[in-house]
């Protein structure tokens, strides 16, 4: 996969990365992200790459058609294949991956953002289910910019000339105090909110303006339990 977007990060946009001394450098990482464009994993594997890890990615199955499926295939990407009982192999294989001392990145949205403004919607839960599955740091990151490359909302590309992007790395998220405790639907959504409060965060910083009270509940989807 680094193959193909390595030099395409550097040929459709101008990389800000804020903060990378934050990714560890060896040992399990999970990387959690917002999901503002379907182009912007290239800009977020470049930078995961560039602090020296090779990002392995939980991807919703439909992505896994075509040329791109089979580049994500034999990258090792991990497909999810959400709302069925294929789900829980994403997560064993997620799990078998940090334990094997691998990073984990994952867009707890599950999809792009619906919010008109860019902002974080709500998650599904799966990334708690990760988190409490495995002991790992937990790295938050704000990405920006790759909405100006692809425009979901209007299904619009803008390739030229090429757009800045920045991916803001946070410090590691602390969950210690849910470990230990009942798994429930409150205590995974808990967790979950936690997370992305952390990535809204890091956003916050790269656009400096106010994020709205609650994030976004896109009608056709759903927190998974």
């Amino acid at each position: 996969m680094l193959i193909v977007f390595h030099p395409m990060a550097d040929l459709i946009f101008r990389r800000d990365v804020w903060h990378s001394e934050r990714i560890p450098a060896s040992g399990p990482v999970i990387i959690v992200a917002n999901h503002i464009s379907i182009a912007d994993p290239v800009s977020f594997a470049r930078s995961v790459w560039d602090a020296g890890r090779i990002p392995q990615f939980l991807a919703k199955n439909t992505l896994y058609r075509g040329l791109f499926g089979v580049v994500l295939r034999s990258a090792g990407q991990i497909p999810v294949y959400r709302s069925t009982n294929a789900a829980q192999d994403s997560l064993r294989a997620a799990v078998a991956a940090l334990q094997r001392g691998e990073v984990v990145c994952i867009y707890p949205e599950g999809t792009v953002t619906r919010d008109p403004d860019w902002w974080p919607m709500v998650a599904k839960n799966g990334v708690a289910r990760l988190v409490l599955a495995v002991d790992a740091p937990i790295i938050p990151i704000g990405q920006w910019g790759p909405q100006l490359t692809h425009d979901y909302h209007t299904k619009t590309w803008s390739l030229f000339p090429r757009k800045r992007t920045v991916c803001n790395v946070g410090e590691p998220v602390d969950v210690s105090a849910h470990r230990g405790r009942p798994v429930t639907a409150a205590v995974l959504q808990e967790i979950t909110d936690e997370i992305m409060f952390s990535v809204r965060r890091q956003l916050v910083e790269i656009r400096q303006e106010q994020p709205p009270a609650e994030f976004y509940r896109d009608a056709r989807s759903g927190v998974e339990e």
